[in-house]
């Protein structure tokens, strides 16, 4: 190398024209470097900015997409109540059934949030007038020729075996056959999936609390997304164990589902690791061992205690309000904690209410939440359905006084009435009840 570099120095040296040459040889293609450089990064940033403008447009075309989806979905929805033809009956287990309902009008059906409820008119033999009751969809949204509700029958408690069962389940388990007709309201509720969002899920049942998680689970597979999810069933045994083959598909099926049953009391006959994975109930223990974190949205539907338990054990380990859903519907409602009373919380304890019908007047309790409940408290008889401001069956006229919500509320209450299910009183109260 030395000696090629000794020998170019000698010939330029020896020949000025020939070093002029190469100067000038090097500089145009330094020139021709830059140009080609300059050009790369023209058609660089022309190709980022088509990429860009690419990217709008198909945003452009999602968005209107999704508003006439939205816009031709409205158009099927419908006020008050509509026909549904029962077109099959299945057995799940033991006193609990799937109603698949057809509209009766032979029309479309629009598509609802994973999560929601359908409310029923029921025209039970023998009662005076129709019973509201409401039950969440247990299928995807993806169906617009049936809906589909799972309803377990409720049995008197073990303490009171002479209590009659429920009067609603009891007619659709025992009662309601292929065929009936049924009237029920446009799907409902804030308890939903928000399939948009990628964030990982929890979905934690109990019983038949299964129904919307099955509606949730089915709605992300069927969408093709990959979300985690970790799906919690507790059941007591295989007897009550919903869904059994179609959980265990999922979990075969799709990566991102993991599946997790827990049997509370299991006989002789079940299996752990084939019918169930964990002999204990549902529990924020149990996530804590599983869960890589708890950075979640946590969705819970199941009896009350099991509900109360998880949603406190879930703020015990630090999972915000804004991650933790709960059904709001039935008997049971979890509360938020309550904060610390105020000199108007107080003073909240002074009201009187009255039920002119029934013929009380006791002293509002705060801590019970909504006139509906403090009225069971005081055995006065108020018909509910959601409990979620959004059948109207908990509809009460105000006689006197004013109340004040709680929470959004679907249905629109008459003037001088409210919705007992999600209002409290803000002054002394008469009620027409």
């Amino acid at each position: 190398m030395q000696s090629i570099i000794e020998n170019l120095k000698s010939a330029l040296s020896g020949n000025p024209g020939l070093a002029i040459g190469l100067i000038l040889t090097g500089a145009l293609l330094f020139q021709v470097l830059l140009m080609v450089v300059s050009s790369l990064r023209r058609v660089f940033y022309e190709g980022k900015q088509r990429r860009l403008e690419l990217q709008r447009l198909q945003l452009q075309v999602k968005t209107a997409a999704t508003q006439l989806r939205e816009a031709e979905q409205s158009k099927l929805l419908w006020n008050g109540y509509r026909k549904f033809q029962v077109t099959r009956k299945v057995k799940e287990c033991d006193n609990i059934y799937s109603f698949y309902l057809a509209p009766h009008d032979g029309k479309p059906l629009p598509a609802f949030k994973p999560g929601q409820y359908l409310t029923f008119q029921l025209e039970i033999p023998g009662r005076d007038k129709p019973l509201i009751r409401c039950y969440s969809i247990s299928d995807s949204p993806n169906h617009p020729d049936y809906y589909r509700v799972t309803i377990k029958k409720e049995l008197p408690p073990s303490d009171q075996p002479g209590l009659p069962p429920g009067a609603a389940s009891s007619y659709f388990c025992d009662q309601v056959k292929e065929g009936d007709i049924l009237n029920a309201k446009a799907p409902g509720g804030n308890f939903f999936l928000d399939l948009t969002k990628p964030k990982p899920v929890v979905l934690i049942s109990g019983g038949v609390g299964i129904t919307p998680m099955l509606s949730m689970a089915n709605a992300i597979v069927e969408s093709g997304s990959k979300r985690e999810v970790w799906f919690f069933f507790g059941a007591r045994n295989r007897v009550e164990h919903i869904q059994k083959e179609h959980l265990e598909r999922l979990a075969v099926e799709h990566e991102n589902i993991h599946v997790q049953v827990c049997y509370s009391r299991p006989s002789p006959e079940d299996r752990q690791g084939h019918d169930y994975h964990h002999a204990e109930r549902v529990g924020v223990d149990l996530f804590k061992r599983l869960l890589p974190s708890n950075n979640y949205d946590f969705f819970i539907c199941g009896p009350g205690a099991m509900m109360k338990s998880v949603t406190d054990g879930l703020k015990e380990w630090g999972v915000p309000d804004h991650s933790i859903f709960f059904e709001a519907f039935g008997p049971a409602t979890v509360k938020k904690a309550a904060p610390k009373a105020t000199a108007t919380e107080a003073a909240a304890t002074a009201l009187e209410i009255t039920f002119s019908r029934s013929g009380k007047a006791c002293r509002w309790k705060p801590n019970l939440g909504s006139l509906l409940e403090f009225a069971e408290e005081q055995g006065v008889k108020i018909e509910a359905g959601c409990r979620a401001g959004n059948c109207g069956t908990c509809l009460v006229a105000i006689k006197s006084g004013q109340v004040e919500y709680l929470s959004e509320h679907g249905a629109v209450p008459e003037d001088g009435s409210c919705l007992t299910c999600i209002c409290k009183p803000k002054s002394n109260l008469v009620l027409d009840a």
